[in-house]
């Protein structure tokens, strides 16, 4: 008999085992998904990881109920680098098909109540909720859960159906159900009786006491000229006809509709257009990359913002489309995919798909099934799409790999899409070229020490040269009284500089909301989140206080809780109120702001950016959003309201990241028209990275770093593995952490860093403890290390007081 092993998109340590019935062994692929039972009757649709003849010896299989594909939706790639991620980040296999599926092919199963023919008619016996239960069944044969709340209305009705399954009046069954639905359409086609001019004409004659049909079959014609297809819809908005009278044509027979499946995604024209010609370093970049990537897997393309890396990706995917390959370009962020998108769609038409989660699900399956059809050569998309089923994939492209966005935070699988991108790659014998003006550390040692191939890239495309860059001294402006809210003179100068030259102005911040806290002026007392031990962030549109850990919202707070005064003020500022100062010191000025609440919607990245493409905007104020390889050809201005904000985060990383961030912000001033400019607004001047930024000397930043890395230990010289206990008991998440540190300590010794708490200790009413382990480069060593972090969470789990705390681990944190 053969058994098949399911992964089912539940974090469970292993994988299940069912039986393959023998009508299903001839038809039964391995990547198909299947319907099975989990328990007494739960349902799920699980993916066939492996198809073999060695029965468990652990417990009795239960059969495979349905085949749900007549093709597998993954390949065997896939499913290799599933189980590499599931292993390296210390996940299940179950939680990283939750990640790579859309939602519409996870399936798991729905409770329909069945009424039991068996009990008969008589009601007596029944209470008054049971009764009305009863009833519905008795007429309809089946309910859903939610019929039943809506029934009794109210939302506990579990314990009246319990008692009326031990009655025996109704069964309960578990229906496995499809979601996703192809889209269709209906095309209107002319009768083939009307195809001759003379036909058509007498027609006309007959319809003349029909004006209404008269005016919609002449639209027809017209939208029939014009566009080839005519779908109804279009049709009836043209023509002003309600369906009813477009009925009357096709009872007529002179019409007819055609249903047909159509694409949710748009198509484009299918042929490839390069229109464009290198400079001379970008062809010699262009060679260098090619000639790296003949003998190494990776290669690191370091050019300077604005040096044209687009470019020369584009004639890298040129290539890689030459060779029947498949091409992924991966992005940091959803907002860099609209504009990046319709230059590719300029040179490479509908070969190329977006992919990422503001699709609806429905656009994400058929996404899905292109990819794995090779109907879509190029996928542009973020970190998610590493995920998609390739067929024969031959490069992927990450475009500011240095970018923390990269990196999963929550839930499970938490993979670094960089570090994930050069393994799948290695499983199709891909390349991978990265790009950045400000590589990571870790990329950049890599290339240093010849594991990686290295390309500078070090002019502006066009000769621009950098822009010239400024430090202002706000300190000193505080004193001398020149500050105007929080903009300097300088910056105010400029501003007026720039919009007076028809020029658009770049202003960063990085935090949201109007003001991160408010404050009592008479005894310091702060909002708090009632959840989180974080203080609240006042947003003035909505006049809420918001949590930004939990997302909780609360009304605002005109009364002091702990003095009972009314001296609460908002304090520092985020890009609400510098979007409300610009208007009160520049009220000419068109200006747009650019967040995380400014384009929560699917299309609103693209409308924005399309606004300041055609200058209809003069000051963008924006988070980080703002920094990450737009390309904004009449922005002169940058101005980066404060940097002490970036370089006094505690961590490793600090450095590096201001750098990083000034450095990508700066790029977007002077990129056609003239030199840029950019004024950064700082207390502490003598900052070793803000004259870095000054000078564009990411080379001085890095040799900096990396002795500070070496003599401490950092990354690129160990890895770093974060263990994060969470409970909403303090005491006991405490204890299960200071266990679990002395457990370890044996083995890994100094290399642990912790137990403690971290900066923000209680995050949803969860308290939480921290602890940082060192791990050498060494693959064998990790991996027996994990091995003993594995076993150590069963048994501190296994002890009834600390079953309920949850154990996340990071692996290469950042």
């Amino acid at each position: 008999m053969k058994y098949a092993d399911v992964i089912l998109p539940l974090a469970l340590p292993r994988n299940y085992t069912y039986a393959v019935p023998d009508n299903m062994e001839a038809v039964l692929q391995v990547g198909s998904r299947v319907a099975v039972q989990l328990g007494k009757q739960k349902k799920y649709a699980g993916i066939v990881k492996a198809i073999h003849e060695q029965a468990p010896a652990d417990y009795k299989t239960k059969p495979i109920l349905d085949i749900l594909d007549k093709d597998p939706v993954v390949y065997p790639t896939q499913l290799s680098f599933w189980s590499w991620i599931a292993a390296y980040y210390m996940c299940s296999e179950g939680e990283v098909l939750n990640a790579a599926l859309p939602a519409h092919l996870k399936l798991s199963s729905e409770t329909l109540l069945l009424f039991n023919d068996a009990y008969g008619e008589d009601f007596t016996a029944l209470d008054d909720d049971e009764y009305m239960i009863a009833e519905a069944l008795h007429i309809r044969k089946e309910l859903r859960i939610e019929e039943v709340q809506l029934i009794l209305d109210k939302s506990e009705v579990y314990s009246v159906i319990k008692k009326l399954i031990e009655k025996k009046v109704l069964l309960v069954y578990e229906e496995l159900k499809e979601v996703y639905r192809e889209k269709k359409e209906n095309y209107i086609q002319l009768h083939a009786s009307y195809q001759e001019e003379a036909q058509l004409a007498a027609l006309f004659n007959e319809m003349g006491r029909a004006p209404k049909q008269m005016e919609l079959l002449l639209a027809y014609l017209h939208l029939q000229k014009t566009q080839g297809e005519v779908l109804q819809q279009e049709l009836l908005k043209k023509s002003g006809a309600t369906t009813a009278q477009l009925k009357g044509l096709v009872d007529k027979q002179i019409l007819w509709v055609e249903k047909r499946t159509v694409d949710r995604i748009p198509a484009h024209k299918a042929e490839t257009l390069i229109d464009f010609d290198l400079s001379p370093a970008q062809a010699v970049a262009l060679e260098q990359v090619r000639a790296h990537l003949k003998e190494k897997q990776v290669t690191l393309l370091h050019g300077v913002t604005s040096s044209g890396k687009t470019q020369v990706y584009v004639k890298m995917m040129e290539d890689c489309l030459a060779a029947g390959k498949q091409v992924l370009y991966l992005l940091p962020e959803i907002a860099l995919t609209a504009q990046i998108i319709r230059r590719l769609q300029k040179h490479f038409g509908s070969t190329i798909g977006i992919y990422h989660s503001r699709f609806n699900n429905n656009e994400r399956v058929e996404i899905w099934n292109k990819v794995k059809n090779a109907e879509i050569k190029i996928v542009l998309g973020a970190r998610s799409s590493l995920l998609l089923p390739f067929m024969d994939l031959g490069l992927i492209i990450l475009d500011e790999e240095h970018d923390a966005s990269y990196k999963q935070q929550d839930p499970a699988p938490r993979y670094h899409a960089r570090d994930a991108a050069i393994y799948y790659a290695g499983l199709f014998k891909a390349k991978v070229l990265l790009g950045s003006a400000t590589p990571a550390l870790e990329s950049y040692y890599n290339a240093r020490q010849g594991k990686y191939g290295l390309v500078e890239l070090s002019e502006r495309f066009g000769g621009m040269e950098m822009p010239a860059i400024d430090i202002v001294d706000i300190k000193k402006e505080m004193t001398e009284k020149t500050m105007d809210g929080n903009f300097s003179q300088a910056l105010k100068n400029a501003i007026a500089e720039s919009i007076a030259a028809e020029k658009q102005v770049i202003l960063f911040q990085n935090r949201r909301g109007y003001a991160p806290f408010l404050l009592c002026t008479t005894c310091g007392w702060i909002p708090h989140c009632k959840q989180c031990d974080v203080s609240l962030t006042y947003h003035r549109n909505q006049d809420k206080l918001h949590c930004h850990y939990c997302g909780t919202r609360y009304p605002y707070v005109y009364t002091c809780a702990a003095c009972g005064s009314q001296t609460l003020e908002p304090k520092s500022f985020g890009t609400e109120k510098i979007e409300d100062d610009l208007q009160q010191v520049f009220p000419q000025a068109r200006i747009a702001r650019m967040d995380v609440d400014t384009v929560r919607n699917k299309d609103s990245h693209n409308k924005l950016i399309k606004l300041l493409e055609d200058r209809e905007v003069d000051i963008l104020v924006g988070t980080q959003m703002v920094v990450k390889g737009l390309d904004f050809e009449n922005v002169n201005l940058v101005g980066i309201l404060s940097a002490d904000s970036l370089l006094s985060y505690p961590d490793f990383r600090v450095n590096e990241r201001a750098f990083q961030l000034m450095e990508q912000v700066s790029g977007r001033a002077g990129r056609k028209h003239g030199m840029g400019k950019v004024l950064i607004q700082a207390s502490n001047t003598r900052h070793p990275i803000l004259h870095y930024v000054m000078a564009h000397d990411y080379k001085a930043m890095y040799e900096a770093e990396i002795e500070e890395r070496q003599l401490f230990g950092y990354p690129p010289f160990s890895r770093i593995l974060k263990l994060t206990l969470r409970h909403k008991n303090q005491q006991v998440v405490e204890q299960a952490a200071q266990i679990l540190a002395n457990w370890l300590q044996p083995h890994i010794g100094a290399q642990l860093v912790g137990p403690a708490a971290p900066l923000v200790a209680r995050v949803r009413n969860n308290y939480l403890q921290e602890m940082l382990i060192k791990l050498p480069r060494e693959a064998r060593v990790i991996t027996h290390v994990k091995q003993v972090l594995r076993e150590f969470f069963v048994h501190l789990l296994a002890e009834k007081r600390f079953r309920s705390v949850v154990i996340v681990p990071d692996v290469d944190c950042v």
